[in-house]
């Protein structure tokens, strides 16, 4: 049975206030649209759309929820943000070079949840769900239910960070780690604030993004309380994403003692011209958000069509740095397996 929430949040035309938009974050990241045809019609998509969006699909699920549909223009198949969400034909398409797992992470993995590749800093997959499924994501083949420890199991990857002295920081990661409820991520940074060589704390997200509510006392509460240094990296990959939602959200952390950073993805028909990504880094100072990297795409299978070539990366950035001030200017770098950092182009 359709319920009459249910129907107005199935509806295809947005003069209504959906009412996930009022909800709580969790609402919201259940409600989420899974369905590629309702999310086509939500848009406004030709039904042409339909075939290739459900074959996408099928390869790695549709995900988008309401805050961010809000901000995609309907009946625009171009627009920068639904490319960012919206499944493709061209997923299924095989090409060389585009693999399962591009970072070689399963060989960096010594404890369940934990990947320890770089010396000084691990990273803990602190939940596999993520609030938008970006098409591109690295991760979209990654095997979430080998690396999802209970509490118990959690003991054997806190017990790796407490042995190595030269750990020095901690990174929360996923999936997205703030899809995680605020009960389980205070119980996990707790611990990690108990590790005496531990200095810093960093979470890697998108949710304050694409879903800005997340940002609630219960969050700014367990994030206060600890004595580690707090840098957040967002996701943000085109100045549309940030609204004003958004910016009220960075201004409670930053109030909070957090430092904000951004990383971005370069993606073609997203934001590979000077004008896109120089507009990217102005929003995100408007918004107290440092641009941090800006990554050529990781050759994971399914997201080929995405790709911007090496040569074509440098000249964006070159002509970018005619037009920004030096603080202002993203790093351009590839993440190559094996390498002790991130290398830049």
């Amino acid at each position: 049975m359709i319920t009459r929430s249910s129907a107005l949040l199935q509806r295809p035309d947005r003069e209504a206030r959906p009412l996930s938009l009022q909800a709580r974050w969790q609402t919201q990241l259940a409600r989420a649209i899974r369905d590629p045809r309702e999310l086509c019609r939500r848009l406004r998509l030709d039904e042409t759309f339909w075939p290739g969006a459900e074959r996408g699909h099928d390869l790695f699920e549709v995900r988008v929820p309401e805050a961010y549909l809000a901000r995609i223009r309907p009946g625009d198949p171009s627009d920068p943000l639904l490319r960012q969400v919206l499944p493709l034909a061209e997923e299924a398409l095989a090409t060389p070079g585009y693999v399962a797992d591009p970072l070689e992470e399963a060989e960096h993995a010594p404890a369940p949840g934990l990947i320890h590749k770089y010396a000084g800093r691990v990273l803990l997959i602190a939940s596999p769900a993520c609030a938008v499924n970006c098409r591109y994501c690295f991760r979209r083949h990654f095997p979430y239910e080998e690396n999802a420890p209970s509490r118990a199991q959690w003991d054997e990857s806190l017990e790796h960070i407490r042995r190595d002295t030269t750990i020095h920081e901690a990174i929360l990661s996923g999936g997205d780690p703030l899809a995680a409820s605020d009960r389980q991520l205070a119980w996990l940074v707790e611990r990690l604030d108990a590790i005496p060589h531990l200095k810093r704390l960093r979470i890697h997200t998108r949710l304050p993004v694409v879903i800005p509510e997340r940002i609630d006392d219960a969050l700014l509460g367990w994030l206060s309380a600890t004595r580690l240094q707090k840098v957040m990296v967002l996701h943000i990959n085109h100045a549309n994403e940030i609204d004003e939602a958004v910016i009220a959200a960075c201004r409670r952390l930053s109030d909070a003692g957090v430092t904000l950073l951004n990383q971005s993805v370069l993606l073609r028909g997203v934001n590979d011209s000077v004008e896109a990504l120089a507009a990217l880094s102005e929003r995100l100072f408007e918004a107290g958000i440092l641009p941090y990297y800006l990554h050529v795409l990781d050759p994971v299978a399914g997201a080929a069509h995405f790709d911007v070539a090496d040569l074509d990366a440098r000249e964006l950035v070159a002509g970018l740095r005619e037009v920004l001030p030096g603080f202002l200017m993203p790093r351009l770098v590839r993440e190559i397996p094996g390498e002790r950092s991130k290398t830049p182009l």
